[in-house]
């Protein structure tokens, strides 16, 4: 069988920004590949996603912290960057440009755009990326020299699009308080402790898993593009996502995902909740010529891997 020795620093480098989006359809096909436009995702969602999942490993944390680094930078990306939790006319907002708005602050945008950014930018490359690559789940990727680059990178991306992206300038309190608030998210990653261990947790199952992250990613797509049409207040949807998030991973928390077994489970609710994006890649076409392609791409690098991954799990001993 042919192996390919390519460092998975380099293909989560690459896959992050291609769930986070090209999947997504935030930049389609034709845009997306623009070798300029290639560029800087990758260093801003590939050098982001590399940076959370390394200092998880230095920080010897689990799972948790990824998800917290993960809102973290959700934030540097739309609140430092391009502005738009607080920049009215933002070319992606649409009815959330005045929907949930109050104080100068997108605030229903701002929550939407801080959970996917740290589910589908972050957490689930670097969970795909290590389902692939099971005995370096626990090494580092990269050198301290590179991490420091990718971090030199990202400030420097950040710096670049507030000041060039738009002409759209938030008051500085606005500015400072996002800042204060993605820097507690990654103190809380820093801080967090071990997982209380229990006495007993459930098994699971790849299909009720599945329909988990199919279920939950389409309640949280729906929530924030049709409810903003349909619920007249925007603090119940502000609260409706907050209570959603939890209870998601209130239920994954009584399953057991520290045997091997647990694999074909994580990828099940990874699948699951990129679903749905694959899904709405095909209605995409129609506005978005080739993203039929990218979600036809999606599907089947998802079950190459849930191939490699089975084969893994029944014969652990010829990876």
């Amino acid at each position: 069988m042919i192996r390919f020795n390519i460092s998975p620093a380099i293909v989560l480098f690459f896959l992050a920004p291609a769930i986070g989006e090209l999947l997504s359809g935030s930049s389609p096909p034709l845009e997306f590949f623009n070798p300029i436009s290639l560029l800087f995702l990758s260093s801003l969602y590939g050098g982001g996603a590399i940076i959370v999942r390394e200092l998880k490993v230095f920080w010897r944390k689990d799972f948790r912290a990824v998800v917290l680094l993960g809102a973290a930078y959700g934030i540097l990306e739309e609140g430092l960057l391009v502005k738009s939790f607080f920049d009215p006319n933002w070319v992606d907002l649409g009815i959330l440009g005045v929907y949930g708005r109050w104080l100068g602050v997108n605030w229903v945008w701002a929550e939407m755009l801080t959970i996917y950014h740290s589910i589908y930018s972050i957490s689930i490359p670097i969970i795909l990326v290590e389902l692939a690559y099971p005995e370096r789940r626990f090494e580092s990727w990269v050198s301290m020299k590179v991490f420091k680059f990718l971090a030199a990178v990202l400030v420097f991306d950040t710096v670049i699009g507030f000041l060039f992206l738009t002409d759209y300038f938030p008051p500085l309190l606005h500015y400072l308080t996002a800042l204060l608030v993605m820097s507690l998210f990654v103190y809380l990653a820093y801080k967090l402790p071990a997982e209380k261990g229990k006495v007993y947790k459930k098994n699971g199952g790849p299909r009720l898993l599945f329909s988990v992250g199919l279920i939950g990613s389409t309640c949280f797509f729906s929530l924030f593009w049709a409810g903003p049409y349909i619920i007249g207040y925007p603090i119940i949807i502000i609260i409706a996502g907050i209570m959603l998030v939890f209870a998601i991973f209130k239920f994954l928390k009584r399953f057991d995902w520290s045997n091997p077994a647990s694999d074909l489970n994580r990828l099940a609710v990874v699948g699951g909740a990129l679903s749905f994006l694959i899904l709405l890649s095909f209605l995409q076409e129609f506005n978005s010529r080739g993203m039929a392609l990218v979600g036809l791409a999606a599907a089947f690098g998802l079950l190459l891997l849930r191939i490699k991954v089975k084969r893994r799990i029944q014969n652990p001993f010829n990876i």
